[in-house]
């Protein structure tokens, strides 16, 4: 008799690491190079994180032989709490705080803690599709508010409003987006906010790339705009620090926390049925939020970063037939195809037939959880010189389908 995977399961992807990604290993194993533009992987593509993370981390290493509190380090802690008050955001102690195995445990732990069967949570459409299988897994329903292209993909507060209803328990926010690049303008954030104190939601609030913005663009923290329910903030880093593999990220909870203490209790106990989180890279927390932000000189019009992400907005938008709203912020851009120039069938028939005549690995907006079959994603993390083959490939392809 065959072993079945769990139902919770059945309906659940993560196209990032899905069947396309799956195909372009098989290509890989019979010998072709693949140009993996996937996955926002920093290491992949030689942004190491700063000296000062890695030294400190060795130095400390013989001191994390042990578990910590289950909530993290004092000092850790600590240094996510000062950040709070850096930002402006008054009020936050060192219990308000919790250290995770990177954003993406906090957000399932958040999950468990929070979903009876059936409740529901708005998330953003596109989104970063953890959340959307994260609300599933856990019993919860999923239900999509539109960010809107026309509006730099700002989302649609009076579709957002809508789709609550009695079993509506939260909504999350992703800023800056991935995959879009938006930064969200501070009036919609604080339509947001009144939104979700009016009909007493929990916001989470996912902030991963909040130092990663560009020209000028302004990241305006929403738990500054929360006063009469819980907010949940998550950071880490991943993205900023360039440390994904280390796998270290934090939540802060801000607002009326007396209104959710049930709701803190069940927290801080999976957060201890999982003793803590890795030890090591919690001594690197301090150092990353205290020391020379060593992203800034990445996102400048002359740093790398910049220069890759507007290179391929550039190439991408250079395209007839394809459009793109230009990125504020993140790593990433989502370009649409009009599907009446090419002969093409959908995203998903692009990103296929790209990988397997062109070698090259983006992921189709559907994986985003977007309701239009006409979107893809591309990391901009590779060099300018990788990215123009890049891009030079994909304008072929897209030359070779044109009708």
């Amino acid at each position: 008799m065959e072993i079945l995977k769990s139902d919770r399961l059945t309906h659940l992807k993560y196209d990032i690491r899905g069947p396309i990604y799956e195909k372009s290993l098989e290509l890989e194993s019979q010998g072709y190079k693949i140009i993996s533009l996937n996955i926002g992987n920093p290491a992949t593509f030689g942004f190491d994180a700063p000296d000062e993370i890695v030294h400190d981390i060795i130095l400390n290493i013989r001191n994390a032989q042990g578990y910590s509190d289950s909530r993290g380090l004092f000092a850790a802690r600590k240094a996510v709490m000062h950040h709070t008050q850096n930002i402006g955001l008054p009020g936050i102690a060192i219990n308000d705080i919790y250290i995770g195995n990177g954003v993406s445990e906090l957000i399932m732990l958040s999950m468990q803690a929070l979903l009876n069967e059936g409740d529901e949570v708005l998330v953003p459409s596109p989104d970063y599709p953890l959340w959307t299988a994260s609300v599933a897994f856990c019993g919860g329903k999923p239900v999509h508010y539109i960010c809107d292209e026309a509006a730099d993909w700002n989302p649609d507060l009076a579709d957002l409003e809508r789709k609550i209803t009695p079993r509506t328990r939260a909504i999350v926010v992703i800023n800056p987006n991935n995959p879009t690049g938006a930064v969200y303008e501070k009036s919609v954030l604080e339509g947001i906010a009144r939104i979700a104190e009016k009909h007493k939601l929990i916001v989470f609030s996912d902030e991963i790339y909040d130092r990663i913005l560009y020209d000028e663009a302004i990241h305006y923290p929403i738990s500054k705009m929360i006063h009469e329910t819980l907010c949940i903030t998550m950071g880490g880093l991943s993205k900023n620090y360039r440390a994904a593999g280390f796998r270290g990220g934090w939540m802060i909870l801000s607002g009326a926390r007396h209104r959710a203490k049930s709701y803190i209790e069940g927290l801080t106990l999976l957060a201890s049925m999982r003793l803590c989180a890795n030890v090591p890279t919690q001594f690197a927390i301090q150092t990353a939020l205290g020391g020379y932000q060593s992203i800034n000189d990445l996102v400048m019009p002359t740093g790398r970063l910049h220069k890759q992400m507007m290179m391929a907005y550039d190439r991408m938008t250079a395209i007839p037939g394809i459009s793109c709203v230009k990125p504020k912020g993140a790593l990433y851009i989502f370009p649409k195809i009009d599907l009446t120039q090419f002969d093409l069938i959908d995203d998903n028939d692009f990103v296929l037939n790209l990988l397997i005549e062109q070698k090259v690995l983006v992921v189709a907006g559907n994986g985003f959880n977007y309701s239009q079959n006409d979107h893809f994603r591309i990391v901009c993390l590779p060099t300018l010189d990788e990215l123009t083959v890049a891009m030079d490939r994909i304008e072929h392809f897209l030359e070779s389908r044109r009708k």
